[in-house]
């Protein structure tokens, strides 16, 4: 799922204007960002926590808060991104990028009604929120509500006339339906436009897998790994399946090894495992 950051956000508030002894803490902002670019995240992580050690009281905490949360989301620590994301919130409890950074934490961490309830709190401010009604539409498709998500797919199309996101989500929930002909039409019309999309091409995998046409899935995931800088657990599960169905044994049982490794449902990855021996 897509990992929002406060950077820029930070950059803009603190300003041009900054007292000498907030250089320290600006110091230690721009390494974690430096950090989190070469992919050390440990390092980021410790370079965002001396940032506020240095200054507690600091106004802009909840940005470093909201990025440590993502990082620590990064490395599979979820409860610590959870209490980080938590902590942010108590200080903007009705900021829509916070409040969406949570919703995809509990997503991942499989709290589904935690990740609705942030997400119904952010409409409530926000009701045409594009992001929101997305995500908040998978969760429905992901709990069977399917009227549910339809709902959420029109008022995107509704009140966003070249939506990408509606019809991404239309796609998905005709996927979830059963009706695969109708879900590959609009992933197709959408590739044609956006060909580079990861997670369009990792939802055609998903597609092409269901489908039974395991080489044009594998093309499509391997595309997605190319892509992305760090990939999820949901990734390598979908790549774990798509090798195992090719007897590709050995290796699939390595991609699930890491989805488990990066919090993917403990029982699931066992038994998949197993079936890879």
């Amino acid at each position: 799922m897509k990992i929002i950051f406060a950077f820029l956000l930070i950059t803009s508030l603190l300003g041009a204007k900054i007292e000498v002894k907030a250089q320290t803490y600006e110091d230690m902002l721009k390494r974690s960002y430096e950090y989190a670019d070469s992919g050390a995240l440990p390092a980021a992580e410790e370079s965002l926590k001396a940032a506020m050690r240095l200054e507690p009281d600091n106004k802009f905490n909840f940005a470093l808060l909201t990025n440590l949360g993502t990082i620590q989301r990064r490395q599979g620590k979820f409860e610590d991104a959870e209490v980080s994301y938590s902590a942010a919130l108590s200080q903007r409890p009705e900021d829509a990028l916070i409040l969406i950074n949570r919703a995809e934490l509990y997503t991942e961490m499989h709290e589904i009604h935690k990740a609705l309830a942030d997400y119904n709190k952010l409409l409530e401010t926000y009701p045409l929120h594009e992001q929101a009604l997305y995500s908040r539409g998978l969760l429905y498709i992901n709990t069977g509500e399917h009227e549910s998500a339809q709902a959420d797919f029109d008022l995107i199309i509704d009140k966003y006339k070249d939506t990408f996101l509606g019809r991404f989500g239309y796609a998905i929930l005709e996927k979830a339906r059963g009706n695969y002909d109708a879900s590959e039409i609009v992933f197709n019309y959408l590739a044609d436009k956006t060909p580079d999309n990861s997670r369009l091409l990792e939802e055609r995998a998903e597609l092409y897998f269901l489908t039974k046409r395991n080489r044009l899935a594998m093309t499509d995931i391997n595309k997605v790994f190319a892509a992305v800088k760090y990939p999820t657990a949901e990734m390598y599960m979908l790549r774990g399946r798509i090798k195992l169905a090719q007897f590709e044994k050995e290796s699939a049982a390595v991609d699930f090894k890491t989805a488990g490794e990066l919090g993917y449902d403990k029982a699931t990855v066992e038994r998949c495992i197993k079936e890879s021996f």
